[in-house]
């Protein structure tokens, strides 16, 4: 597939450390806040973190809210960038509860998929373990806990990683030095207040009487840089003289006692009563309501709450003019759109005020409407640009969040559940599948018992996060459940992506109806306009193709897939479609663009930060290289997932983790550590078992090798894998080589020949470099010369010129027919490996007369097949079938079916053949 011209290389590529590794280009600050006002005085305090800041230590920087904490962090972060290779990231906390939540936004913020299924703070911990960074975590006094647990394991496992935390208690983790954040000195305080007097009023006097005022401003509120902001906002309204004197409320200050920290936070809540005194009517209701938005809001959900009407309905962003202005609410213009916060302590102030008002009701479902509005308006992206909608709905996650939960706790969760089931994609494709599962089952059950369309679409959107998050029956059965309530109640787009994830379902036990409804339900998609549904049934038909060895099919239809799957940024899919396409590539023969197109899996699946689909890929780029030859390169590949996983007893849900590993240390030389890594597979597929066969042959347990072979050739599901099937063959071949040459060049040439009628062009190489081996063994140094160059060039051709045993083969050996050899192309190679074989020496009848394909012939005529099942499972006509039929017929002496299954029956159990 040539690749789309509207995703040039890279574009998907996410930009400096891939989970892990060396430093990173972009190494710097990672989600630092930007620093929207100059930073006044606090030097000795700067100078005291910079050399408490240390690898292997935590600092906490400790004080009452207001005090200056994240501040003296952010600044700290950019004195600190070149100290760090790693580069320094930023976890703000201020919107977590809790839970899990805690550390599953720390490894958002560093770019680590958790897996699912496993202690996630080990897992960050195993993917910092090598890393020389400082982690940031702000705001962790409401996750005190979760925040101590995931910090201290970082600390016991990541020697080059430091922490620096904010917050108002200490974490009471091993190692932790305090800085408790002091009030501002004087001058600093002076300075303050008088800079940010001047931002709010330009013309604002300096002189030594404005600098008196400012003196006794910073003496009444105790120097807290935050309450001085919140004064300062006022300049352009009052004097400085006039501010103090305003400051002389008897609330505000408590006469006597230590200047504490809890003396400090009452200096803190007198100031703002104070300030919020000061406000008109429409800043003082604005101000209240904004309360409801997590932190972080645009100016039009600020116009959105004029609909609830009273004083601010008709001049809402005027009154947001003022509370920024009044230090109330901080604007980050840095980006292309506007963004607006409030600080914790002022929020918290905020709501109070909002309940004492009674409109805290009023508000949260006017916040609901708000997120409900901006889902609706940005479904459209859903078809067109997955990764604008996935960017612009992140950036409201918080608020979109609390409005589900506010939604559903209502007496009518209808807009909660709604909302819930238009967030599906979101938690489908990042690494937040375990918060939408619980969110969206509690949407179900606020619908239990409802049969209607938002059920369906709820129940869908739970199967579809279910798919990822937690595999397995439980999606399965969801999804059954949505399809027919969806098509009960004429919901058809959600009865169409429930068709196409159940077909998923169908794979692991029959690829004849996978596909069949794959295709189904991509025409009806199509039909309906329905891009992501109709392109990922169109992939899973080319899953299926593959499954079955048929990868020109494969191909096709993968590649047709992909086109409007990448153009939509549908990487979840997208990602998984490539690993497929770069699997039929390598097994065509094209292992050159394999590479490439398993590179781009793991492109396209990084930015999701999802630990099953990033292992996918790195399984299939690892796979290729390990046919190329390029063992190293295959280990770098997986090392990022390695890494995560490292230590841990739990399994590893990434398919085919086990066998790429044990692939690798085969690789390597070291076979028992691949029977090792074989035997951790749960689910010991077929190809999981092959590669333990090879594993215990080149281990020397040959017995053990020999019997799980049988177990594979005798298994109904075999004949139908033609790469499986030959590839048994030929490891029986390799296990028969040392006491029968004979059988052994039989089965060797019966792989050869099922890897030729199905065009699995690396088996046929396989097969010729087996037989370069046997020729060797039996004295006929021609023929195995002649081979030994085919498969050189076969090798070189498909990609794989780094395979050490291309070179081996031929050592020895007459370089005049080596070069006979090399001027073969795969076809004529086959041909002449077929001619050279020489007499054969299998009797003329009975049971060992058989060849390998009449053999597999009657095991499923014994088993009741009719030709026509044969031929399908065998991948022959039925003609052919007829004809081995004969020929066993003729060599066993009977005459028909009954016959044959009598004397298959009478054969004792460890008679050969």
């Amino acid at each position: 597939m040539a690749w789309p011209e509207h995703l040039p290389p890279g574009r998907y590529a996410r930009g400096g450390r891939l989970m892990g590794g060396g430093p990173s280009a972009t190494a710097g600050l990672h989600h630092v806040p930007p620093e929207l006002s100059s930073f006044v005085g606090r030097a000795a305090d700067l100078a005291a973190i910079g050399d408490r800041v240390t690898a292997g230590r935590v600092l906490s920087l400790v004080g009452p809210g207001g005090c200056g904490k994240t501040r003296l962090a952010i600044r700290a972060c950019r004195a600190q960038a070149p100290s760090w290779p790693d580069g320094i990231f930023w976890v703000g906390l201020e919107h977590e509860s809790g839970g899990e939540l805690v550390v599953h936004r720390m490894a958002e913020a560093l770019g680590i998929p958790l897996p699912e299924g496993t202690d996630p703070v080990a897992a960050l911990a195993q993917g910092l373990r090598d890393r020389r960074l400082l982690l940031v975590a702000d705001n962790c006094e409401h996750v005190l806990d979760d925040s101590a647990r995931a910090i201290s394991a970082i600390m016991a496992r990541c020697p080059g990683v430091a922490v620096l935390a904010t917050s108002r208690a200490t974490l009471g983790v091993e190692g932790e030095r305090v800085w408790r954040v002091p009030p501002m000195d004087l001058p600093d305080a002076q300075a303050l207040f008088l800079e940010r007097a001047r931002a709010n009023d330009p013309d604002a006097r300096t002189g030594e009487e404005a600098r008196a005022g400012a003196r006794r401003v910073c003496d009444r509120l105790d120097r807290l840089p935050l309450a001085l902001e919140l004064a300062a906002g006022w300049a352009g309204t009052l004097s400085p003289a006039q501010i103090a004197d305003s400051l002389s409320d008897p609330y505000l200050l408590l006469d006597g006692g230590a200047r504490t920290a809890a003396f400090r936070q009452q200096t803190l809540e007198g100031s703002m009563r104070w300030s919020h005194r000061l406000l008109d009517d429409d800043e003082r209701v604005l101000f209240r309501r904004l309360g409801v938005f997590e932190p972080g809001f645009s100016s039009d959900a600020v116009a959105g709450l004029a609909a609830l009407g009273g004083p601010a309905g008709g001049r809402p962003l005027k009154a947001l003019r003022g509370l920024i202005d009044k230090s109330l609410v901080v604007a980050d213009t840095t980006g292309t759109v506007a963004r607006y916060r409030m600080l914790g302590v002022v929020r918290a102030y905020a709501l109070a005020r909002l309940e004492e008002a009674r409109e805290t009701e009023l508000a949260r479902d006017r916040h609901l409407d708000l997120q409900l509005s901006l889902a609706d308006d940005l479904a459209p992206l859903l078809e067109t640009d997955k990764d604008l909608w996935r960017a612009r709905v992140g950036a409201e996650y918080a608020n979109v969040r609390a409005a589900i939960e506010w939604g559903l706790s209502r007496d009518d969760p209808a807009r909660g559940r709604r909302l819930a089931a238009s967030m599906a994609w979101l938690w489908h494709l990042e690494g937040r599948g375990s918060e939408g599962v619980r969110l969206l089952r509690l949407a179900a059950e606020r619908g239990g018992g409802e049969r209607s369309p938002l059920q369906a679409e709820v129940l869908v959107a739970q199967a579809l996060v279910a798919d990822t998050a937690l595999p397995g029956a439980d999606a399965y059965e969801t999804v059954r459940a949505a399809r027919e309530m969806a098509d009960e109640t004429g919901a058809p787009a959600a009865g169409r992506l429930a068709a196409s994830i159940a077909a998923i379902g169908l794979l692991a036990s029959d690829l004849g109806a996978a596909r069949e409804e794959a295709v189904r339900v991509r025409d009806e998609a199509v039909r309906e306009g329905d891009g992501f549904v109709a392109d990922s049934s169109q992939a899973l038909a080319g899953l299926v193709h593959l499954l079955r060895d048929e990868y020109a099919e494969a191909i096709d239809h993968l590649e047709s897939a992909l086109d409007g799957l990448l153009r939509r940024g549908d990487r979840g899919v997208a990602s998984s479609a490539l690993s497929w396409l770069a699997l039929a590539a390598a097994r065509s023969g094209d292992l050159k663009r394999a590479d490439d197109v398993a590179g781009r899996a793991v492109e396209t699946a990084e930015p999701l930060r999802d630990f099953h689909r990033i292992g996918v890929a790195r399984c299939t780029l690892a796979e290729v290289r390990a046919l190329q030859g390029r063992i190293e390169d295959a280990v770098d590949a997986l090392a990022p997932i390695g890494r995560l996983v490292a230590g841990s007893d739990e399994p590893v849900y990434i398919p085919g983790w086990e066998r790429t590993n044990a692939v690798l240390a085969l690789g390597q030389g070291r076979p028992r550590e691949a029977v090792r890594w074989c035997r951790r597979d749960e689910q010991l597929t077929p190809e999981t078992r092959l590669v333990l066969a090879t594993a215990l042959r080149e281990a020397g347990d040959a017995a053990a090798a020999a019997d799980l072979l049988r177990v594979l050739a005798d298994s109904p599901l075999t004949p139908g894998m033609p790469r499986i099937h030959a590839a048994v063959l030929e490891q029986q071949a390799l296990l028969a080589q040392a006491t029968d040459t004979e059988r052994a060049l039989d089965l060797c040439h019966e792989a050869l020949r099922i890897n030729v009628d199905n065009g699995l062009v690396l088996g046929c190489v396989g097969c010729l470099e087996s037989l370069t081996v046997l020729n060797r063994r039996r004295g006929m140094a021609e023929a195995a010369a002649v081979l030994a160059g085919a498969v050189e060039r076969a090798w070189s051709q498909a990609g794989a010129d780094r395979r050490p045993s291309t070179g081996e083969l031929s050592a020895g050996l007459d370089e005049t027919a080596v070069a006979r050899g090399r001027s073969m192309d795969l076809k004529d190679a086959a041909a002449y490996a077929a001619r050279s074989r020489g007499p054969r020496r299998r009797p003329d009848s009975g049971w060992e007369s058989l060849t390998p394909t009449e053999r597999s012939v009657v095991e499923l005529a014994v088993r009741g097949l009719s030709n026509p099942e044969i031929a399908a499972r065998l991948f022959m006509s039925r003609g052919t079938v007829k004809t081995h039929l004969a020929h066993v017929y003729a060599k066993l002496g009977v005459a028909n079916r009954t016959e044959l299954a009598r004397l298959a029956a009478s054969r004792a159990p460890d008679e050969p053949g």
